[in-house]
């Protein structure tokens, strides 16, 4: 059993396709006020990535917490999933990860090996972004879900958020779209193992070299790209901006069979809700539908969303091509405009 055990079997909804629709997030959010505190200087009523708040001239706290139901069968693999997503928001931050904290809720008959096996999936991963898993907390759930609490470190003055993108800037994407498809096909069992492959693959490259290399430059705003999908995240980032974005569907890369799904109607819930959501603040002009969906599908441990001063975007996406899965550079920053996405 232990070998055979099959953890998306377990869940009805799999990875960061389970999140509450940002819609009805901010909703279930609205009147909830965040007390000031001078040092705080990001709380949830900024809809960013994790909360920031300020130790010294030298350094902020990075926090967040992430976690979700099962997105691959083999358990090592969906611990690695699930902290390499968790993670991601501390990078998107332009911050470091440094300690960790496990959630797990476990069936009460799930086997000890596979426990220990997703366990250590996370472990390895927190461990390879130079980060420590020094405890956590489990309870015991008919369905299994898995992530971290991840603390880390930022500089007061190079924080990133995704609320400061200006006009001129060029946007870069580092991971190619369509994980929510794919995942979807593959639970149905429609899935070639190749885009299995690649799609395990991605979800577990961290986004801690296209951080690594972003902080050297001009960035003046950053996002995962997670359950929001391609277009909820920038719609969030140019709202909270005050901008438009001009976003050229040609240069973002989609993975090939995810289209093809997409244009059968192969398409995750979540995708919905992500277009309910940003499609009002969306010019989608004469795009291709098909393409649409992939932009509206919800990402899991998905690439950063860049906004770089035009001058040292050129140098950044050189460096960017050499060590993320695929570097694009997607777009523009414009004044803001009717709409906050313009798609050609």
């Amino acid at each position: 059993m232990e070998n055979d055990i099959k953890l998306t079997k377990l869940a009805n909804c799999a990875g960061c396709g389970a999140k509450v629709g940002a819609g009805v997030l901010a909703q279930l959010l609205d009147g909830l006020r965040v007390h000031h505190d001078e040092n705080l200087l990001v709380g949830f009523d900024k809809s960013d990535d994790a909360s920031v708040y300020k130790i010294s001239d030298e350094l902020a706290l990075v926090q967040t917490l992430d976690f979700f139901p099962p997105i691959a069968d083999d358990p090592y693999t969906f611990g690695q999933i699930a902290a390499t997503n968790a993670l991601s928001d501390i990078y998107a931050m332009g911050g470091e990860p440094k300690l960790a904290l496990n959630i797990l809720c476990i069936p009460e008959d799930m086997p000890k090996d596979a426990v220990h096996r997703l366990l250590k999936g996370g472990y390895d991963k927190a461990y390879e972004a130079g980060a420590i898993i020094t405890g956590g907390h489990s309870i015991l759930d008919p369905e299994p879900k898995y992530g971290l609490s991840v603390t880390g470190f930022v500089h007061p003055d190079k924080l990133l958020t995704n609320s400061n993108a200006r006009a001129g800037d060029v946007l870069l994407f580092t991971k190619p779209l369509g994980i929510g498809v794919l995942t979807t096909a593959g639970k149905a069992g429609m899935l070639k193992p190749e885009s299995e492959t690649l799609m395990l693959k991605l979800m577990t490259t961290l986004n801690k070299a296209a951080r690594d290399a972003m902080v050297k430059y001009a960035v003046h705003a950053c996002t995962d790209v997670t359950g929001f999908g391609f277009l909820g995240h920038a719609y969030e980032m140019a709202q909270g901006s005050g901008v438009s974005m001009e976003l050229d569907t040609k240069t973002i890369a989609i993975i090939p069979e995810a289209l093809e799904f997409a244009r059968v109607g192969v398409l995750p819930k979540g995708m919905y809700r992500n277009r309910s959501f940003a499609a009002c603040g969306v010019d989608a002009g004469d795009v291709d539908a098909a393409v649409q969906d992939c932009l509206y599908d919800p990402q899991t441990a998905g690439g950063l969303l860049i906004a770089v001063a035009a001058h040292d975007a050129g140098a950044l996406y050189q460096e960017l091509k050499d060590c993320v899965p695929n570097a694009q550079r997607v777009g523009i920053v414009t004044a803001r405009r009717e709409y906050a996405i313009y798609l050609k």
